[in-house]
């Protein structure tokens, strides 16, 4: 991980990694109590990615106890959709825009410039591992409620700048601070000797750690990394140590970021809570119902297929000889009963009534009736307008904390990254200045009704005629058209200043 090389003031005296670990422990234990439902929610909901706490065994089987796919497929159709309109492979979902402190001038002279900036930097997102990890990222905040993306900065010579990981929720312990913020990351992965030394180049490894990996080459060790923010809040501080270690080599790394690496944003947040809620917890309870009503009805219908037989005892039929399959021929003696089928005690229909509705609100809860595809291959303009307005009022609050935990840090780090390579000027984006714009389809929702509203009102204009239309700036209405559009900058004819008005309106003569 790249970072600037200062101290940390994590370590205590003689770097000793112990208080940063003890802190971690601390941390880990507070975070005890949400494994067991992180686990649940795992099992029922993304059982491809159930291993939440524990390390995955490569091919093993997922899903053994699952027998209803309507919530792992409602996770999926969830993460799909939030990836496409949040952030949407291959199209630019963010822009830099002027500030409301510079005048028109300025805006217009610094919008090609910004508008390059921000092409460069959807260039980086587009080369890089961007679209797989967020990806996953999504299908954990919407089933574990929180979700952690390592950003970090690519060796030179790479395709990209930016390098990403989806880190498990297993693996992070997060602390809230005072803003609300999830800005104290702990991380704990392990790591064979040869992935140390790829991670940590510059790092002493301790000589029994060296010996132990000559013995088996194979083994792993713990490794615990930390990123808190300072006390002034301008950076943040980072440590890498090894956790079974307790020298000066313990320590593998430490420094400084501008931006932290580790971006944590959750679902939604109860009060009083660090960890976030997910839409999978609220529709668990309907999950877990299905999942054993399908259980019952596949126990049932292996019944309805087979049967349940009885048979009396007379000294001539025994059971244990039977074999029901076609063509068999069971002797019975004279006057008995012989084998006589019971009834299944289940109805079909009505768990099939129970099903429906408990998929129905399963569904529901999960936005799958919302999101995905609609019914008619074809909408008209109306209709697609007003989709989007009902996904906008449906994630206006957790696009709200989206946007602030997650979309907002990724630029900014994005930024810092690119402006210390060399490859986009020094700017700050600081919404004074430099102010960040969001070009998703949902973010874009809200633009194109403003858009419909002034139309609306030129029209209406028109229809009123006479001197109605004089009260409009056709320059700055077409302007104004364009930000919301997010037309480039290039296709705009400069404003033409003012000119200047002759006291008294006369000639002058």
């Amino acid at each position: 991980m790249t970072s600037h090389s200062q101290g940390t003031g994590l370590l205590g005296p003689d770097r000793d990694p112990a208080p940063l670990l003890r802190r971690y422990a601390k941390a880990r234990q507070r975070r005890s109590t949400w494994e067991g439902h992180w686990q649940e929610c795992y099992d029922f909901a993304l059982p491809l990615r159930d291993a939440v706490l524990s390390a995955p065994n490569p091919g093993e089987k997922k899903g053994d106890r699952l027998f209803d796919g309507t919530a792992p497929d409602a996770v999926d159709q969830l993460a799909a959709s939030l990836l496409s309109e949040l952030t949407p492979p291959w199209a630019q979902w963010f822009g830099l825009t002027a500030g409301p402190d510079l005048d028109d001038g300025e805006r217009e002279a610094a919008a090609v410039v910004l508008e390059r900036v921000g092409t460069v930097l959807q260039s980086h997102f587009d080369r890089s591992n961007f679209a797989v990890e967020m990806h996953q990222c999504y299908l954990d905040v919407v089933t574990g409620g929180t979700a952690a993306l390592l950003f970090e900065e690519a060796p030179p010579g790479e395709a990209s700048a930016f390098r990403f990981t989806a880190v498990p929720l297993g693996q992070v312990v997060l602390e809230e601070g005072v803003d609300g913020r999830l800005d104290t990351t702990f991380r704990r992965s392990e790591l064979t000797v040869s992935g140390l030394r790829t991670r940590f180049p510059g790092a002493t490894l301790p000589e029994g750690l060296v010996k132990q990996a000559e013995d088996d080459p194979d083994r792993r060790f713990a490794l615990v990394e930390a990123v808190v923010p300072a006390t002034g809040g301008h950076y943040y501080h980072y440590a890498a140590v090894l956790e079974d270690e307790d020298a000066d080599e313990a320590v593998l790394a430490e420094g400084r970021f501008e931006q932290s690496p580790f971006i944590n944003f959750r679902w939604l947040k109860a009060p009083g809570e660090t960890y976030g809620r997910s839409p999978v917890m609220k529709a668990l309870p309907d999950i877990k119902t299905v999942n054993k009503v399908v259980e019952l009805v596949l126990k049932n219908a292996t019944i309805a297929v087979t049967g349940i037989w009885q048979a009396d005892d007379d000294g001539v039929l025994n059971p244990a000889n039977i074999k029901l399959v076609p063509g068999t021929i069971i002797p019975k003696a004279v006057g008995s009963a012989g084998l006589q089928p019971l009834e299944a005690p289940g109805r079909f229909d009505i768990s099939q009534l129970v099903l429906d509705d408990l998929r129905g609100r399963i569904r529901h809860a999960l936005l799958a009736d919302k999101l995905g595809q609609p019914d008619a291959p074809q909408m008209t303009a109306t209709e697609v307008l007003e989709r989007s307005a009902e996904m906008a009022r449906l994630l206006g609050a957790t696009y709200g904390r989206l946007q602030c935990e997650l979309l907002t840090p990724l630029i900014l780090r994005a930024v810092a990254i690119l402006r210390r390579r060399g490859e986009i000027p020094e700017l700050l984006v600081d919404g004074h200045t430099v102010d960040l714009s969001y070009r998703s389809p949902l973010a874009q929702t809200q633009a194109r009704r403003d858009a419909m509203n002034m139309l609306t009102w030129l029209s209406s204009l028109s229809q009123v005629g006479g001197t109605a239309a004089q009260a409009v700036d056709a320059g700055a209405a077409a302007r104004w058209l364009a930000r919301v559009f997010n037309v480039p900058a290039e296709l705009m004819v400069p404003a033409q200043p003012a000119a200047p008005q002759t006291a008294g309106g006369g000639d002058g003569l």
